[in-house]
């Protein structure tokens, strides 16, 4: 039914929901409704498993083929104050039946009657279309497709983002969107549902029995501190060892806590990660330190969030769903929370909540000890069973708890226990039949909260790291003025942005198609973990399996209980390297070796540096894992290249002069020069001293010039003076989400070199903004290539799974 240029950035959760929906879903019109699942047949594409939905709706719901792809590919509807109330209506009322298939898309459809096209809610696909006075109407993503006389042409146009054009082949006219849209908004009462079976949590505070505490005073112990010492965490722990329990240490809470509850924000961190993976960890890493975020690159292009919050939303609806082939009141008759994350008073609201007879199930997700780590296995198997039986119950909601975690009672991670109820409620068809809500003391940065939204979480509850932050207030480390309920706030909306970011990273606007939609890739979990709680992730290096995963889990617990004269709170020094602590690839050692055979000129030194830093390489990657198989038929050595040659292929990574020093910077071309090789600029520009007055023994003029989201520094000379142009597509240190040089780091040498005012801040958007496409990327080559023929062009990707297929297109 339908045709598509573009991606679906959201198709894995699409795809997972729609077979989560078999469950709920009936037809008066098809007999044996199950001899069509699945919905969405294996191994399609992602225009093949938008028709299968596409005709699944029209055929056995028997909806007119522009209200499914209404419903399909909604608006940017949550943030539009202009839009007419009966049309945001009904959008709100199709959020709650289903969620949007999204992405860079320009869609066209026909059932035989209507022919249309609609754009995606970003508008991210160009889309054109003539209409010529002897009645053709021609439409396409470029102009020129069609030869015509301009003055045969009746209305030259294009479509905007989320609108529909349509020609209804049996009335003989073309619909505009405006009256389109209108007339499908008032073919039902939306906005009377809406009224009637939406539920809210301002509803259900207002009917519980839960009291809302009053605000107590405030006690700190003087002066408030910048961050906690030692020593204050060393006596807050004496008192709650649930902070080791749950992996928390003293980097955890003054790099990441503080600063989100203070600023609303991340913190932001210049240096790259250089600690081991979870699967190469001596210490016992929580389960969320072995998924990697994918993210968009060329095919899809990552999204900004803060600027065009416009087309984002994290508004969600959580509860049964209601079978989406028969449109009804009863399907917006589901809660709607405007963000995912809950705060401690709205939990117990819902625990208790009896409300429009609605219930909910609490399972706990802990083990006696004495179990031992086998127990951690036979707690994930009860769980999956009472949470399918409270289904089956009628139980609307379910909250799965480690709060029972304590000096008796061992948490099993709450990755693990979602992740195997949410697919195990897939496999019985009772998934949609409940709100899965998560209270828990583990899970506290955006990685962990987007891991477990990514994996079928509705709502969490951090419960630990408010009750941690009234700890530190009362500590003196949070001003008196943080209220609980501004502890919460802060907090939360630190997480919005976080997680908005994370979606953004993958093209992704709502979290209604991001929930479910394992958008991760899993390094070094066994097939065994994968296939349980994890299923259809890619995991290309098995490993760790739930004996390990046990294992881990009761050593952090015995770490946190058993050892009474333990008095010092471990800290593995996960961001900043300590002996004794975790290994890092840049440790004190290896540093030292290096500043010594660079003063001394000392080839003593530089062996040692280089041995220190291979064997942390070992300690740290899974490149160091690697070894050398000697052959038994070596190649002759006059049949290998000679070094001169094999150098022309060193190149040095992409450090912009800003992000590193202007001696570092010209250092790195120097040294390339000398032997051979290629510096690369990174996106910071270069000044043009240092290409067009060039000393033949000391030429700082940098071979491969960078061209990236900002254009900082990208002139005509600039492109004109280099031996490779280099398209940087991502970073990868953070792909998919830009970059950012602060305004205090933006002297004048840098914002002469970039073009730009000294003192303010510097924004590399995460995408580029002409290309949204392989054809957009396709034109910039043509453009560099006029403006340097010479130069070669190459694309900087960053690795992923399924990036070769994506390297074969550009």
């Amino acid at each position: 039914m339908l045709a598509h240029n573009g991606e679906i950035n959201t198709l894995r959760g699409n795809v997972n929901l729609m077979k989560a929906r078999e469950g709920v879903m009936h037809s008066p019109y098809v007999e044996d409704l199950k001899s069509l699942y699945p919905v969405v047949e294996p191994n399609l594409s992602d225009s093949g498993s938008l028709d299968c939905v596409l005709e699944f709706l029209v055929m056995a719901g028997k909806r007119d083929l522009p209200e499914a792809v209404m419903t399909m590919v909604p608006e940017a509807w949550q943030n539009d104050r202009t839009m007419p109330d009966e049309k945001r209506d009904f959008y709100h009322w199709a959020a709650c039946a289903m969620e949007p298939w999204d992405g860079p898309a320009l869609l066209t459809f026909t059932d035989g009657r209507y022919i249309g096209a609609i754009l995606d809610r970003n508008g991210l696909r160009p889309s054109r279309f003539y209409v010529l006075k002897d009645n053709i109407m021609v439409m396409a993503s470029e102009v020129g497709v069609y030869d015509t006389d301009p003055a045969n042409v009746a209305l030259k146009s294009r479509l905007k983002p989320g609108r529909m054009l349509l020609v209804d082949t049996k009335e003989k006219r073309i619909i505009q969107d405006v009256e389109l849209k209108m007339r499908i908004a008032k073919s039902r009462p939306h906005s009377d549902w809406l009224k009637e079976e939406m539920i809210t949590m301002e509803e259900l505070r207002a009917a519980s029995s839960v009291v809302p505490e009053s605000p107590a005073a405030v006690v700190t112990n003087g002066e408030i501190k910048e961050e906690l010492t030692e020593h204050d965490m060393t006596r807050i722990w004496g008192g709650d060892r649930r902070i080791s329990l749950f992996g928390y240490s003293i980097e955890t809470i003054n790099m990441l806590l503080l600063p989100m509850i203070r600023t609303k924000k991340e913190a932001l961190g210049s240096m790259g990660n250089d600690a081991p993976l979870a699967c190469l960890s001596q210490f016992q890493p929580l389960p969320y330190e072995y998924f990697k975020q994918l993210f968009a690159q060329v095919t899809n292009p990552p999204i900004d969030p803060f600027r065009e919050k416009i087309v984002m939303s994290l508004m969600c609806p959580i509860g049964p769903e209601q079978n989406i082939l028969q449109p009804s009141a009863k399907q917006c008759h589901r809660l709607m929370l405007p963000q995912p994350i809950i705060s401690l008073r709205d939990l117990k609201v819902l625990k208790k909540n009896t409300h429009r007879g609605w219930k909910t199930k609490e399972i706990d997700v802990t083990f006696a000890k004495e179990e031992g780590p086998e127990g951690l296995e036979k707690t994930l198997n009860r769980v999956c069973d009472e949470a399918a039986k409270a289904a089956r119950d009628g139980y609307q909601l379910i909250v799965l708890s480690d709060r029972k975690a304590g000096a008796n009672r061992v948490p099993v991670s709450m990755l693990l226990a979602l992740g195997a109820t949410h697919h195990h409620l897939i496999e019985e068809r009772q998934r949609m039949k409940v709100g899965l809500i998560l209270e828990t003391g583990e899970a506290r940065e955006v990685h962990h909260m987007c891991v477990l939204l990514g994996y079928g979480a509705d709502a969490i509850c951090p419960f630990f790291v408010f009750e941690m932050a009234k700890s530190l207030r009362e500590e003196g480390v949070l001003e008196p003025a943080l209220t609980d309920e501004v502890l919460y706030k802060n907090y939360s909306e630190a997480m919005e942005r976080g997680i908005s970011k994370v979606m953004a990273k993958m093209g992704i606007s709502t979290l209604q198609s991001y929930k479910g939609a394992q958008i991760f890739e899993a390094v070094g979990l066994a097939e065994e973990v994968v296939n349980k709680c994890f299923k259809g992730t890619q995991s290309r290096i098995g490993g760790v399996t739930f004996k390990v995963l046990a294992k881990e889990a009761y050593e952090r617990h015995h770490l946190a209980y058993s050892d009474k004269d333990m008095l010092v709170l471990r800290n593995p020094g996960l961001y900043h390297w300590r002996q004794g602590g975790e290994k890092h690839i840049n440790d004190p050692l290896s540093l030292a070796n290096l500043q010594e055979a660079a003063v001394n000129k000392s080839t003593n030194a530089y062996d040692r540096f280089r041995e220190s830093t291979l064997d942390s390489v070992r300690d740290c990657t899974i490149r160091g894992q690697l070894e050398f198989v000697p052959s038994d038929n070596p190649v002759d050595i006059s049949e290998v290249e000679p070094a001169s040659e094999i150098v022309k292929r060193f190149a040095t990574g992409a450090m912009s002069f800003g992000s590193i020093s202007l001696e570092a910077h010209q250092t790195l071309a120097v040294a390339m020069n000398k032997v051979g090789g290629k510096s690369n600029t990174g996106e910071g520009g270069e000044n043009p001293d240092r290409y067009l007055n060039q000393d033949p023994d000391f030429n700082k003029r940098s071979a491969i010039k960078q061209v990236a989201s900002g254009r900082f520094g990208v002139t005509i000379s600039y492109l004109a003076n280099s031996d490779d142009l280099q398209i940087k597509m991502a970073q990868g240190a953070k792909p998919g989400e830009g970059g950012e040089l602060p305004g205090y780091k933006v002297t004048e040498d840098i914002a002469k070199t970039r073009h730009s005012v000294a003192g303010v801040g510097l924004i590399s958007p995460p995408p580029h903004h002409d290309i949204y496409s392989i054809e957009d990327l396709a034109e910039l080559i043509y453009d560099l290539k006029c403006a340097n023929p010479n130069a070669r062009i190459s694309v900087k990707l960053v690795s992923e799974v399924g990036v070769g297929v994506v390297a074969s297109g550009v």
